[in-house]
């Protein structure tokens, strides 16, 4: 098929456009639409906008630190060349804001936590443009920097991703004569270790003591600082670190380079998503480290691929400042974190300034991004993720049976960006203002008379395998009308019956079965019914997608704005169809559409249900869709109390996948049947 406008490409591949000189002017544009914003001595800079939950303080000096992020690099690739006056502009402002007697002065860690995050920025782009700000400051103005910085030592950090602010500004400080501790390196080094769960993925943290917490973060963060720290330290890093660290991105990168669609996109999955394009830091860093597996002409693609995405699509608004959101403005995708200045970690996506303007990267054509080239599956076993892409349309999606970023011990409000059955690089989960009514999209839950739906997280990995997966959850809802994706300390739940759900992931297609069963063997079904959600798509004003017939076969379709089919077909126990339709709930667009399958009734216990969610750039035919066959363990026809269920999908090639949906856990094996977090 001819690609849709939802596919199509901004930056067509060898466009001088996406050329270094390209980046250099975008980088320029972004730091001086941020300079009319500053305080007097430039050591803050105050965005519109709302401030975060740290205060407008602390969001002055992030807006500092990040561009002065983006300020270095830019300086840096062009060494030293500065008629912006970079330099001297971000030396003044370093200045005030290390005074204490300064009325610009930074926050200390003490008064702010979040200084710690924004010191290590101040590090990197220290490090980076020594020679032109840090060797021409002043002793005294060295030494105030290096006490602010210094009270990073010997503080505890948060046991994820944060614990590399403390080790690369301890870095930078001990090449420049300030205080770090050994302690404090080395333990950042056991924890990177511990956190790795193979082929490449980090786990930010562990939550509960496994590997669960899988995002962006693997990349920016826990991709990009490791190999900053052993660039800073030079050959006073540890034997053998830098080479451990550029293989592990090395693997990295052969999963990454598939999570980006052809419209350029990365995956629209987990938090902090308004930092938007800083998703291509790994990318960068992999060609800057010679720690890459993509050819230069794919980096290049990548990276120019992904800017375009955002520039051309509301990202940048019209005083050139980068919004909050993803596209357009959008508040519901944020954290309590971010503030005006928070998209300014996209300063990261702007690694590849420092790349020479004559390496390959620069010189060579782009090439076709992976999707483009053609169809692939994968299986990341790490998050726990089934990955589909498709040429034709330059989808690429992700089923999750692994990655929900919460403490298995408890149950949780689910939070869109981790605890949805699928994500994809052009569909956003809906995060809807007023959350009562539960997920919808991308889910298979259960929803009460009152129409609340219940809550997945925590999800259980079952297994992960070729193109299955399986997970399963405790159904449970707030206990009142609150919502707290984290699951605070006060949130109350009702907790309900167990339900296991398993993908069959093929092309545009998942096969999903779900299977619900009692906590004890005397419960009676219901009062619930089971509700099954395809992908969420932004439509026009007045549509809102429709209903189709497959064989007296229960199904709904909706048509997205632009050119992507979203259908839900039912397979077995489903028996009633709609669209969902909802307003400013989703990333991509003020009105969206989810196409819905009902079961008319209670579920029965153990009895297996089983539908086709569909997403591509062309309408679901029947002849795309297997044949179901389901197997009873003990049993031929129905389901035995505490078996197994086995589904074999056979599909129109001849190929054939098989499934197992096993028996829930014991009772009394995991909470109670009211639970307060």
């Amino acid at each position: 098929m001819t690609p849709t406008s939802a596919t199509t490409d901004p930056v067509p591949p060898g466009n001088p456009a996406a050329g270094r000189a390209h980046w250099e002017r975008t980088a320029d544009q972004l730091l001086s639409a941020l300079r009319p914003y500053a305080s007097p001595g430039h050591a803050l800079v105050r965005l519109p906008g709302p401030a975060s939950h740290n205060g407008a303080w602390s969001d002055g000096l992030e807006g500092f630190a990040r561009s002065f992020l983006l300020a270095a690099f830019r300086l840096r690739g062009a060494d030293g060349a500065d008629p912006g006056g970079l330099a001297e502009w971000y030396a003044a402002g370093l200045a005030a804001g290390v005074d204490p007697a300064s009325p610009e002065r930074w926050p200390s860690f003490k008064e702010s936590n979040q200084a710690k995050v924004e010191a290590a920025s101040v590090a990197l782009a220290l490090h980076e443009t020594r020679p032109w700000i840090w060797d021409r400051l002043s002793r005294r103005v060295q030494r105030q920097a290096l006490d602010w910085l210094g009270a990073m030592v010997g503080t505890d950090m948060p046991q994820n991703n944060w614990i590399w602010f403390q080790a690369v500004t301890e870095a930078f400080a001990r090449g420049a004569g300030g205080d770090w501790r050994q302690e404090d390196l080395d333990r950042t080094i056991a924890l990177t270790d511990e956190w790795y769960a193979g082929d490449g993925w980090y786990s930010d943290g562990l939550t509960g003591g496994r590997h669960r917490n899988f995002d962006h973060y693997n990349g920016w963060a826990m991709h990009l600082y490791p190999l900053w720290y052993c660039r800073m330290l030079g050959d006073a890093a540890p034997p053998g670190l830098l080479d451990r660290y550029r293989a592990r991105l090395r693997r990295f990168l052969a999963d990454q380079r598939l999570l980006v669609g052809a419209n350029g996109s990365p995956l629209i999955q987990g938090r902090s998503l308004t930092y938007r394009f800083a998703a291509l830091a790994p990318v960068w860093t992999g060609a800057l480290f010679d720690a890459t597996p993509l050819a230069p002409g794919e980096t290049r693609a990548l990276a120019s691929r992904m800017l375009g995405h955002f520039t051309s699509h509301g990202a940048v608004d019209g005083d050139g400042l980068l919004t909050l959101g993803w596209h357009r403005p959008f508040r519901p995708l944020l954290q309590g974190y971010s503030g005006p200045a928070s998209p300014y970690w996209a300063s990261k996506g702007f690694i590849g300034l420092l790349l020479p303007p004559d390496h390959a990267v620069w010189t060579e054509r782009e090439s076709p991004l992976a999707v483009e080239r053609s169809d692939f599956s994968r299986t990341l076993r790490a998050p726990g993720w089934l990955v589909s892409g498709t040429a034709s349309d330059g989808v690429v999606r992700v089923v999750n049976h692994g990655a929900d970023h919460t403490d298995p011990a408890r149950p949780h409000s689910d939070d869109p960006a981790y605890a949805r059955l699928a994500y994809s690089t052009h569909t956003a989960p809906e995060t809807p203002a007023d959350p009562a009514g539960g997920p919808v999209d991308s889910t298979v839950t259960l929803v009460d008379t009152e129409g609340r739906a219940a809550h997945r997280r925590p999800l259980e990995r079952i297994a992960v395998d070729g193109a299955t997966g399986v997970s399963r959850s405790r159904a449970h809802w707030p206990a009142d009308e609150r919502w707290d994706p984290f699951g605070g300390p006060d949130t109350e739940y009702r907790l309900g019956p167990w339900i296991t759900v398993a993908s069959v992931l093929r092309g545009p297609v998942e096969i999903r079965l779900v299977r619900v069963d009692p906590v004890r063997s005397d419960d009676r079904p219901g009062p619930w019914r089971l509700r099954l959600g395809g992908w969420s798509l932004p439509v026009g004003a007045r549509d809102s997608g429709g209903h189709t017939s497959w064989d007296e076969r229960a199904s709904a379709g909706v048509t997205g704005a632009g050119g992507l089919w979203s259908t839900v077909v039912a397979l077995r126990g489903f028996s009633t169809a709609e669209t969902h339709r909802a307003t400013d709930s989703n990333a991509l667009g003020a009105v969206s559409a989810t196409p819905v399958l009902w079961t008319e009734g209670p579920v029965p216990y153990g009895a297996p249900l089983a539908a086709a969610v569909h997403l591509g750039g062309d309408r679901l035919r029947p002849d795309q869709l297997p044949r179901l066959t389901v197997r009873f363990e003990g049993s031929d026809e129905e389901p035995a109390p505490g078996a197994a269920v086995e589904a074999e999908v056979a599909w129109p090639d001849g190929s054939t996948d098989t499934v197992r949906l096993p028996a829930p856990p014991p009772a009394g094996d995991r909470w109670q049947d009211s639970y307060r977090a």
